[in-house]
């Protein structure tokens, strides 16, 4: 399967945002993608919104997901991007739609690691995600879904794996700062390397953002890489590449935690 990773800086307008998808969706199209990963954030920047957050995300989500499969039936490419869902509670939901070539939508995603982290609080405005996984199926590949912080956390990344993913999709808008870059490199290759799986990460590439957005073998070799600049991203994934790596390099099969199994001491006592 090819697929397609497109790196933008999203704004305050969903309209424009959508408008950037689209032209995206199409070049995605036109190199014969049958998968482009669009950024976290795509429906719209929150810190650019200033006090109207909550009605935007009120007023906007249903029409954000419908533009999101109009693009995708217009193009025949199967979209994954990221918005703001209302919940019953005030504060939405950091979410990931996928949405199939047809148009149809596959499953979401809410994030389930909120960005409490480098003085920021993510969760005073956003709600924690309460559906756990999500694997869905695009062009025979089995494909799942973690937003940006989420990538700091192997556990979340191997249940993925375990639920049957085979091209792990990161929606992203990974803060700049100190260390920032490496950090984001270096996880991106120690998630596809520990799982074997595909990676694909898609950033945005705002002042405050890295960009970079990336596709990983499941050796962990980048096989596409962006600068800082709005751009598409392809690359061929294959089944085969992942079952030629597991046959050198069988983690999954040699672990001794396996899901859900007992953990003996040394005595052998559980």
């Amino acid at each position: 399967m090819k697929i397609a990773v497109g790196q933008f800086a999203p704004t305050a307008d969903t309209a424009e945002n959508l408008r950037t998808v689209r032209r995206l969706a199409e070049r995605a199209a036109a190199a014969g993608a049958e998968l482009v990963v669009f950024p976290e954030e795509a429906m719209f920047a929150e810190r650019l919104l200033g006090g109207d957050f909550d009605d935007l995300v009120l007023r906007g989500w249903s029409g954000f997901v419908q533009e999101l499969s109009f693009v995708a039936a217009r193009t025949g490419v199967a979209v994954i991007a990221g918005g703001y869902e209302p919940s019953a509670d005030g504060r939405p939901y950091n979410t990931l739609v996928a949405v199939d070539g047809q148009g149809a939508i596959l499953g979401t995603y809410r994030k389930l690691h909120l960005y409490d982290a480098f003085r920021h609080r993510e969760s005073d405005r956003i709600r924690p995600g309460d559906k756990g996984v999500t694997v869905v199926r695009i062009a025979g590949f089995a494909v799942g879904m973690i937003t940006c912080y989420d990538l700091r956390f192997p556990e979340l990344c191997r249940a993925v794996v375990d639920a049957g993913a085979e091209l792990l999709t990161i929606p992203a808008a990974w803060f700049a700062g100190e260390h920032k870059v490496d950090h984001w490199r270096a996880l991106l290759k120690a998630r596809a390397i520990e799982n074997t799986v595909w990676v694909a990460a898609a950033d945005t590439c705002s002042e405050h953002t890295v960009g970079r957005s990336a596709v990983l073998d499941p050796m962990g070799v980048v096989v596409a890489e962006a600068g800082e600049d709005e751009t598409v991203l392809t690359a061929d994934i294959t089944r085969e590449r992942i079952d030629e790596v597991r046959e050198v390099v069988p983690v999954l099969a040699n672990r001794r935690f396996a899901p859900n199994s007992t953990i003996h001491d040394a005595g052998g006592t559980p």
